[in-house]
């Protein structure tokens, strides 16, 4: 049996900071709750990013909805990514019932039911505020690694982009960037290769073909106006709470290539548009992303690439991001060295595989002679997790076998009647779900197609005018006629010079 005192002096050690914190709960030693090791979430090293990881069923959605609570309690606006639709609850009081005040009682904690300022999004036509952005916010670079592009179909890319900043034509939605290529490619190529350079038709052919895959999975919903501005992401209630935004993408699950393009729009956006910070003592925004492996599961080495670099860059900016997924190997290694707080509930070991990948997942913990870690990760029970975090310093805290909190909201969904009541109430809704069609590079280059095509047809009227009528044909002009009459004259030469002996041959 293990040091219960010497645990507990670890703990104590490991997980007090001097700044603020919260209580995620209290840690374990041989699969019991040790009076007075309680586990702490630091706010000032929140936005290096973090991970929960589980099998199904292991209460990784409960752990992210008492995160949520945590930072919003402490006036930190959260973003959720609500894959699976079982966030909502958020919005309602939670309600006490024997496993919750049993649990409360372990830990030495006092359950308070709480509802919690929400907002609700959508990409689709679903209820809450729509997300947008244009495809001119996209720019050349991202949007040619959305679509997976090598340098020739990127240079394109880009010499269209440049082509419509000069012309004035804004890129608003996927049907502007469509025209656009389809007028490169034909009637205003010999137009564009004068200022910008060859264009190859093939290339073009390739990229509308990937562009047609990327709107065959419902993108015409996403790009477009009115664009969502990064502010309406970061607020705070009346009452001092952060905001829970929640981004309800429950019908993306079988479109990955959407998904993945939305969230790289949104940290680009995020990035681009908030200052630098450094080391705040507290982030200026949280975000969570449920079922994470959806965004890597299509994506380009190009893609990784974009979200490794945001995800290194995007903590100076002051906001944290963190990945839900099932298996912590669903997060590519370069984004995992990233990750500085790591909630891991239970795996479960049916394959030679799984046992593999519980190995590796134990080796990219800290190490602990309170725990047989590779062993542990398929014991954790629900609602329990194996903890790190990272302190003022950067350093890892012991790995502690943790019972976690229960959420003081609802641990179900919102019903439809509610889910109405928070939209109604929502103070973006009506900013956002407003339809705009602006005048863009569809209806501009349409226009000037159809006035080519109209003068085309007028010169082709004036021409057919200024034509010389023919003349009207005689009784003579008929081929018929005159063929006859030079029979006729033949006839009558051939008997004159007969009469004055000039005419055939002569007989001996």
């Amino acid at each position: 049996m293990a040091d219960t005192t010497a645990f507990l002096d670890a703990v104590k050690a490991g997980y007090t900071f001097k700044g603020e914190s919260f209580r995620l709960g209290s840690a374990m030693l041989d699969g019991h709750v040790v009076p007075g090791a309680d586990v702490f979430i630091p706010f000032r090293t929140l936005n290096r990013h973090g991970l929960i990881a589980g099998a199904t069923g292991t209460g990784k959605t409960k752990t992210l909805q008492v995160l949520a609570e945590g930072l919003s309690d402490a006036s930190i606006p959260v973003l959720l990514m609500d894959i699976k639709g079982d966030l909502s609850g958020i919005a309602a009081e939670g309600a006490l019932n024997d496993k919750i005040k049993e649990r409360y009682q372990l830990l030495n904690m006092t359950y308070q039911p709480a509802a919690y300022p929400v907002e609700l999004l959508t990409l689709s036509q679903q209820k809450g505020a729509r997300l947008r952005a244009t495809i001119s916010e996209f720019g050349p670079v991202l949007l040619s690694k959305i679509l997976g592009l090598n340098d020739t179909q990127g240079g394109i890319v880009a010499m269209i982009f440049k082509y419509c900043d000069d012309q004035k034509l804004p890129l608003l939605d996927l049907k502007d960037f469509i025209k656009v290529l389809q007028f490169v490619a034909d009637e205003g190529k010999a137009e564009l290769e004068k200022s910008y350079g060859k264009i190859s038709t093939t290339s073009t052919g390739t990229i509308l073909r990937k562009v047609i895959e990327l709107q065959q999975q419902g993108a015409d919903v996403f790009f477009g106006e009115k664009s969502f501005e990064v502010d309406d992401l970061m607020r705070i209630n009346q009452d001092g709470r952060g905001v829970v935004s929640i981004v309800r993408v429950t019908d993306l699950q079988d479109r990955p290539k959407l998904f993945s393009t939305f969230m790289l729009q949104l940290l680009a956006e995020l990035y681009a548009v908030s200052p630098e910070e450094g080391d705040l003592d507290k982030p200026k925004l949280v975000l969570f992303i449920d079922e994470a492996h959806l965004i890597f599961q299509e994506a380009s080495e190009a893609l990784l690439q974009q979200i490794e670099t945001i995800i290194k860059l995007i903590r100076s900016k002051g906001i944290g991001i963190y990945f839900c997924t099932q298996n912590p190997m669903d997060v590519p290694a370069s984004v995992l060295a990233q990750l500085g707080l790591k909630v891991q509930h239970a795996l479960r070991a049916f394959t030679a595989a799984d046992r593999k990948m519980i190995k590796q997942t134990a080796d990219n913990y800290p190490e602990t002679s309170f725990y047989k870690t590779e062993e542990l990760l398929t014991q954790v029970g629900i609602g329990e997790a194996l903890v790190t975090v990272l302190n003022e310093k950067g350093i890892p805290s012991p790995l502690v076998h943790c019972m976690l909190a229960s959420p003081r909201s609802r641990m179900d969904i919102l019903t439809e009647a509610e889910i109405d009541q928070v939209v109604s109430k929502s103070r973006i809704a009506a900013k956002y779900n407003e339809v705009i069609d602006s005048r863009s590079a569809y209806e501009i280059l349409t226009e000037k197609l159809e006035a080519a095509a109209q003068q085309e047809e007028e010169k082709k009227e004036t021409a057919k005018k200024e034509k010389p009528a023919p003349k009207e044909k005689g009784f003579f002009d008929d081929p018929v006629v005159k063929s006859m009459t030079r029979t006729a004259g033949n006839t009558i030469i051939r008997s004159l010079l007969g009469v004055l002996g000039l005419g055939g041959r002569k007989r001996r």
